[in-house]
């Protein structure tokens, strides 16, 4: 009786570890973290790309699920303004694209009235955005520092225009994958011009005032942080000085050496300040006294100028708002 129990229990025994690994084969199967053929793949495509280099970049309309119609109103409704379509759409045709084209298409051997291009491209509206936009710079700049001499305001406006700044807007706000060009990456005159045939899109749909509005949000906005004489290259700032503060009937600076530092070391510290009438009107440092002197001169050209880093910031508020700040101020007043 118990040899019988014994070989029942064995059984059981048996059976349910046969049963245990067959659940674990199922359940559980043995897959191998990476593939064998995975290291000689990435070898392979690794020495291929140091070789060959990285692919050429490809612009966003040769990508899939592209749809240019509705990028075309996406750009328009992402920056909150009300384009009109077929304006905006010719801003982004460049004449290099057409002329790209229309070779193209010839080279297939097509009749030339059936690769006609009824494109017309952007020349008219970017010639029209650029003179908008120096207009209105310069309208702005010297409303903002009315102290400011021609030459100043031109430094600035030419800064605010040129490629690096206007690209650099461009880019950020998606007009170069829109861009219709011949070459891609874009070059940097194309998206310029690209770029003020947009303005000139907006100035033709919403008017001058919206327009004016776009720049000041997204052209004026860059120079935040900028100094003047980034902008305006000045060869002898005292020789300036003097001459506006003879405009304005003020004595001549006279240059004072105020306290230095380590003047026997290999960086000495120097500074300069200058004084008119008695008064101080700026001081600088520099490495040599020369040098703080020049440095002194320009901070005094900025304070003459109203362009200095603690200026009152720029009103760019909405139209309303400016008039209702005047009244709020004079109610918490009373």
């Amino acid at each position: 009786m118990a040899s019988g129990l014994y070989m029942l229990s064995r059984g059981a025994l048996t059976s349910g570890i046969h049963c245990q690994r067959a659940c674990r084969n199922l359940l559980l199967p043995q897959v191998r973290g990476k593939k064998r053929w995975m290291k000689a793949y990435t070898f392979l495509m690794a020495k291929k790309l140091k070789l060959e280099g990285p692919p050429p970049p490809k612009p966003r309309s040769q990508q899939p699920h592209f749809d240019y119609h509705a990028e075309v109103q996406a750009f328009s409704t992402r920056l909150h303004e009300n384009f009109s379509l077929e304006l905006l759409k010719a801003a982004f045709i460049n004449p290099c694209y057409v002329r790209v084209e229309q070779e193209r298409r010839t080279a297939l051997g097509v009749d030339s009235e059936v690769t006609a291009l009824v494109l017309k491209d952007n020349t008219e509206l970017s010639k029209k955005g650029a003179e908008f936009t120096k207009d209105f710079l310069t309208d702005w700049c010297r409303a903002s520092f009315p102290s400011l001499p021609s030459e100043g305001l031109a430094s600035i406006v030419g800064h605010l225009t040129g490629p690096e700044v206007v690209t650099h807007v461009a880019r950020n706000l998606g007009v170069e994958d829109l861009t219709m060009s011949a070459e891609f990456p874009v070059p940097d005159d194309v998206l310029q011009s690209t770029f003020m045939a947009v303005i000139g899109a907006l100035q033709e749909s919403s008017g001058a005032e919206t327009a004016g509005f776009f720049l000041r949000d997204f052209l004026v906005a860059q120079l935040i942080g900028k100094d003047l004489f980034d902008m305006w290259t000045v060869v002898n700032p005292m020789g300036l000085l003097v001459e506006e503060l003879t405009k304005r009937n003020i004595a001549l600076p006279e240059p004072r050496l105020i306290r230095s530092a380590g003047a026997s070391t290999v960086l000495p510290l120097y500074f300069v300040g200058l004084y008119s009438d008695k008064k101080l009107l700026a001081q600088g440092p520099g490495e040599t006294i020369a040098a703080a002197e020049e440095e002194a001169a320009r901070v005094a050209l900025r304070k003459l100028f109203g362009y200095t880093e603690n200026r009152t910031p720029s009103d760019f508020s909405p139209p309303q708002q400016q008039h209702q700040q005047p009244r709020i101020q004079s109610v918490s007043s009373n």
